[in-house]
């Protein structure tokens, strides 16, 4: 089930080589100044800001999802959130619930990208969800279309995996949710508890038991998010 590879439905390379180039249209007299010049820094930044919007498809999977994530334990000190698995589907009707997938429809949702880990203690269970927004903008508007209370509805959509100790985490068994921002990403939570009893039935829960996924969802956005600025000697840049 657990899965580092490329998402298997792009063909596309594991790092993106950006073209840092002048936009064609300049006159005759400035061609050759205008094709010989090196990038300015706004194009640089342009690139980086480009570079960073195609992360969601051309970095691999296991790169977005890390096979374990650090985070805060609640008597001090560091545990791992480890994944169970990643899931190979990209769309992003499915992966959240109705209200919000029309949300993200009309904000131009380019792929949601969705991970389950369980904590150090094994028991409790998060997805973490990546959405790929066209932009900055958009990404900041739909973002108020989820809940940032903790509530786990509307918003992402369980990943249970067949054989795995994460084949009770159903819709019906989430206990609460995050949201996070940064560029044209949001990054979304959704947990519950290993032995899939309902929200219904769980009792009043302490906080701190799911306070790890927003931070682990914290450390998977930085790293996406992160603009990277051209380096012209790089391979994987062409300027």
């Amino acid at each position: 089930m657990d899965n580092a590879r490329l998402w298997p439905s792009l063909l596309v390379a594991s790092s993106l080589t950006m073209v840092c180039a002048v936009a064609a249209g300049v006159s005759a007299g400035s061609a050759s100044t205008e094709l010989t010049r090196g990038p300015s820094a706004a194009e640089l930044r342009a690139a980086a800001e480009r570079e960073v919007a195609e992360r969601w498809r051309t970095w691999e999977a296991g790169r977005i999802f890390p096979a374990s994530l650090t985070y805060s334990a609640e008597q001090g000190g560091r545990e791992r959130a480890r994944r169970i698995g990643i899931s190979p589907r990209t769309a992003c009707d499915g992966a959240v619930d109705a209200e919000a997938a029309a949300a993200l429809a009309d904000a131009g949702c380019r792929a949601v990208l969705r991970a389950t880990y369980i904590d150090a203690l094994r028991g409790v269970l998060v997805t973490v969800g990546v959405v790929a927004l066209p932009d900055e903008p958009r990404a900041a508007r739909v973002r108020s279309v989820f809940p940032g209370s903790g509530a786990p509805v509307p918003g992402l959509r369980p990943l249970a995996f067949r054989g795995t100790v994460s084949d009770r985490f159903t819709p019906a068994v989430r206990q609460s949710g995050s949201v996070r921002q940064a560029g044209p990403y949001l990054v979304l939570t959704t947990a519950g508890q290993v032995d899939g009893r309902p929200a219904s039935k769980a009792g009043e829960q302490r906080p701190a038991v799911f306070a790890f996924a927003a931070e682990i969802s914290e450390r998977v956005l930085a790293d996406l998010s992160k603009p990277r600025m051209p380096n012209c000697a790089a391979e994987e840049w062409q300027c």
